[in-house]
């Protein structure tokens, strides 16, 4: 099985190889580089008059530039711009001054140097290169890409504390680029205004505890109303300490949760309190959560993804359809609003109570408008095409796995499609409306969808869940195509 991490090596190389096919040749002044393309990491890929690729951080598109390398290969170098002599039309000030290339910069975004819409096009360059290049597919159609908020828009993070003592303070951000040392933040414009504003209050406030030498990290998580800092303590609290926590909350307005070990451990300082909650106002849906369970980070875009997930399924009241990898129920819950029965497959138990809890929340509120629903957990990276025909068929199915991908579920489909006499009565998805946070895993699924299992990938398109990031969310729909017949399409080396 060929490992994610493989994957996005491969997926630089090729998107880089199709860059510089697409390139014009030009001469140029000895030392200077024509940039062609963005990769993943949002570095610069020009190349070589002998053909070598070289990844440049800082530079962009249609640029000329001169770079220090730092990393040389065979086939490939790695370097930083020192120089910009033709500067792109879509390079723009980065709104953050902790972004950038000098010492101490953070490296929580990459790409602020961008124009917001020249990043969404740089992402859907990366996931049509990765479908070609790594799978083989092309969609028929390219989907709009979803944008929403470029700041502000970060409502889930996990910012590390650190007391520098040469400083003779606590620092609290993300890391400083390419480093595990802590980023001096007194702002953060992608985090919620009110978030960013509590920077240095909040490492006043750790700088005046007991403990500020054992508490490594504050995970951000926020809801709707409700906004939740876990910290996470190696030691335990002393009363003090647990005072000077309450007495933040109450003038800042946050939710304090602690952590003593694993995510198990994490418990509300005080009981009393609203819920931490999201909703999705379309289906009248309310999706309670607890701050380390996993959410998407944008709201705004989730609420636009959802939508446009459930739209591209179409669930009719006729149809069952399967939710896989369905965490808290996201997509599950908004199904149900429209199908005639609903399964939600995760593999975590503690997500499936957690999805349960959630379907009797809401069913109290809306009573028979939900679709029959239920949540199994299954390891959905061992499935196989028994496991599979054993949760019977469906019309539709949702796929939301992690940067991983669904290689498993989508392999057990292709030896089901190819080896009729294994399923019995059950019958494969009419469609699958595939949502990927790594489009190289979804292009090595795309490739075994299409070219093995029958499918037609029939629309792509990216979701800009991450702006000034390099992070590239996405989706696909896949049709059953009724004229290929099993095991008359399948590409070697694909499986």
């Amino acid at each position: 099985m060929t490992t994610a991490a493989t994957l996005h090596e491969n997926s630089l190389l090729t998107t880089a190889s199709a860059a510089a096919h697409d390139a014009p040749e030009r001469p140029l002044p000895e030392g200077w580089l024509a940039v062609e393309s963005l990769d993943i990491d949002a570095q610069g890929i020009a190349r070589r008059p002998d053909g070598k690729v070289v990844f440049i951080e800082g530079a962009l598109p249609f640029e000329q530039v001169s770079v220090n390398v730092h990393r040389k290969k065979n086939n490939w170098e790695a370097g930083v711009v020192t120089a910009v002599h033709r500067e792109s039309s879509q390079r723009v000030r980065p709104g953050c001054p902790n972004f950038g290339l000098h010492a101490g910069a953070c490296g929580g975004c990459k790409m602020q140097h961008l124009h917001e819409s020249a990043q969404v096009a740089v992402k859907q360059r990366v996931l049509e290169d990765n479908l070609w290049h790594l799978g083989k597919v092309r969609a028929e159609t390219m989907l709009r890409p979803i944008e929403g908020p470029a700041w502000g828009y970060r409502f889930r993070a996990r910012l590390s504390v650190r007391h520098v003592h040469k400083k003779g303070e606590v620092l609290i951000g993300f890391h400083e680029r390419k480093s595990r040392y802590v980023a001096d933040m007194k702002v953060c414009p992608v985090l919620p205004p009110h978030v960013s504003g509590m920077l240095m209050p909040l490492r006043e406030l750790i700088f005046g505890m007991d403990a500020r030498e054992t508490c490594p990290q504050i995970e951000l998580a926020c809801g709707d109303e409700v906004t939740a800092l876990v910290l996470r303590h190696l030691e335990p609290l002393g009363e003090d300490d647990i005072s000077r926590l309450r007495a933040f909350a109450q003038q800042h307005g946050v939710q304090w949760w602690l952590q003593s070990k694993g995510p198990e451990t994490v418990r509300l300082l005080d009981a009393e309190g609203p819920l931490l909650s999201y909703a999705l106002p379309e289906f009248g849906i309310t999706m309670p959560f607890k701050p380390t369970d996993f959410t998407q980070v944008n709201p705004a875009i989730n609420r636009v993804l959802v939508t446009r997930a459930l739209r591209l399924l179409d669930a009719k009241k006729n149809e069952r359809v399967i939710d896989w990898f369905c965490g808290l129920g996201n997509f599950t819950l908004p199904i149900a609003t429209t199908a005639g029965e609903v399964l939600g497959i995760e593999g975590s138990e503690a997500l499936v109570t957690r999805s349960r809890e959630n379907l009797a929340l809401n069913l109290a509120g809306r009573g028979a408008a939900l679709a029959p629903t239920a949540f199994a957990a299954r390891n959905l990276f061992e499935m196989t095409p028994g496991l599979l025909v054993s949760d019977g068929p469906a019309q539709k199915w949702l796929v939301d796995p992690p940067r991983e991908g669904a290689f498993a579920l989508a392999k057990a489909l292709a030896e089901l499609h190819q080896n009729p006499a294994q399923r019995g009565g059950w019958t494969p998805p009419q469609r699958i409306v595939y949502v990927s946070c790594n489009p190289a895993t979804l292009a090595r699924d795309a490739g075994l969808l299409v070219h093995q299992a029958g499918y037609r990938c029939v629309a792509a398109g990216v979701v800009n869940m991450f702006a000034h990031t390099a992070h590239v969310e996405s989706m696909a729909v896949f049709e059953l195509d009724p004229a290929r017949l099993p095991g008359e399409d399948a590409v070697p080396g694909q499986a």
